[in-house]
């Protein structure tokens, strides 16, 4: 199989989630690196290329002059997409100039800074056909799959209510104030956004309860705060949730929970069941059947549905996480990409990655939240 071909935007020297990206895409062997801009500063970008092995023709210290550069390119060289690990303030200008290009795009979330341009965003994807992917990474995790699955045929009857969690003490302290990059840009409005905590670690809450129960939001009751003295953006949020097929649900994002790390978790109340994962356990799901005893569900079980075997690699007992998981959100898009290049239909079980719409519905819900916890209103409509 010929491999994909992609470059990246933003990722350099000094980045997380860059590097956890490019090591996602390496892992299957299927997409290579072979072009980026991978900072804001020229300098930085172009020792970044060349740390990762660039050529010097294919680093470039702006990204305008990475997509110039693809453009004029010789199409046996070109890249197939493009993946976007920038600031937030970044995502928009670069998928816009991208997409219009019909270039394919993953970017990173949240998508964009307000819901004028994630339309305009759907605009552009419509007329150019550019697959575009948001990477919610934890959708990639076996046993989501599998909670996804079991809720959709039924395994614990109609949703009651939803309990979605993510806890962080990272930003318990004035951290940003020491120059540490990662909490720098993610307090600083003019890059991160709206929202802080809820932005940052909200929406992929907001994403995992959505995909996993597939219900609508119809109403929010939200609580931000600002603890730690001196910050510009939340680093608390509290949000009740209801839901239009009359579920009721609370969602938790703190980024100042001393102790906690990647609390990621999630509960799924039905009539006839319970479902409950947490993202720093990832490989196992507990099902509490009303009639019946707790059963542990463990990833690279035999008896676990198609979507769950399809992204697993390993035995089970043996460890998968983090990286896979974001590994199978990239292979989804790959799948995506090779279908539109063999004319064919993508098969949805490969296929499977959150999608364009996935990112818009999640910068309407950080908007319905700030707008919630700055009214003397007790309901925000999420439709108005």
């Amino acid at each position: 199989m010929k491999k994909l071909r992609y470059a990246m935007v933003g990722g350099g020297q000094g980045a997380f989630i860059g590097a956890v990206h490019r090591k996602a895409m390496a892992l299957d062997g299927q997409i290579e690196l072979v072009a980026g801009a991978l900072s804001s500063d020229p300098e930085r970008a172009r020792a970044s290329g060349r740390e990762l092995g660039l050529r010097e023709d294919r680093s470039h210290g702006r990204w305008q002059d990475l997509l110039a550069d693809e453009l004029r390119g010789n199409d046996d060289e070109r890249i197939d997409f493009v993946s976007i690990v920038t600031p937030n303030h970044m995502h928009f200008p670069v998928a816009r100039a991208f997409a219009e290009a019909g270039i394919h795009v993953v970017c990173d979330k949240p998508l964009v800074h307000s819901s004028e341009e994630a339309a305009e965003l759907m605009r552009v994807v419509q007329r150019s056909g550019s697959v575009f992917g948001v990477t919610y990474n934890y959708t990639g995790y076996p046993m989501v799959r599998e909670a996804r699955d079991m809720v959709s045929r039924g395994a614990i009857g109609a949703v009651r209510k939803v309990i979605v969690e993510y806890n962080q003490g990272w930003l318990a302290t004035h951290l940003e104030a020491s120059g540490q990059k990662q909490a720098d840009w993610r307090t600083d409005p003019a890059r991160s956004g709206l929202a802080g905590a809820i932005g940052d670690i909200g929406s992929h809450a907001e994403n995992l309860a959505t995909t996993v129960t597939g219900l609508e939001l119809e109403s929010i009751c939200a609580d931000l705060t600002i603890f730690v003295p001196g910050r510009r953006l939340d680093d608390d949020g509290n949000v009740l949730l209801r839901f239009t097929n009359g579920a009721k649900g609370v969602l938790i994002a703190s980024q100042i929970e001393v102790g906690c790390e990647n609390d990621l978790r999630l509960r799924v109340f039905g009539t006839t069941g319970t479902l409950e994962w947490h993202q720093e356990e990832p490989n196992r799901l507990l099902h509490a059947p009303i009639d019946g005893p707790l059963r542990v569900l463990t990833r690279g079980s035999p008896w676990l549905g198609e979507a769950a075997r399809r992204a697993t690699r390993l035995p089970t007992g043996h460890p998968e996480a983090f990286i896979e998981a974001f590994a199978n959100v990239y292979l989804g898009v790959a799948a995506h990409i090779r279908a539109i290049q063999a004319g064919r239909a993508a098969d949805p079980l490969d296929a499977d990655y959150p999608r364009l719409e996935d990112g818009a519905r999640g910068v309407r819900f950080i908007e319905k939240v700030v707008q919630s916890a700055a009214s003397t209103a007790k309901w925000t409509s999420f439709e108005d």
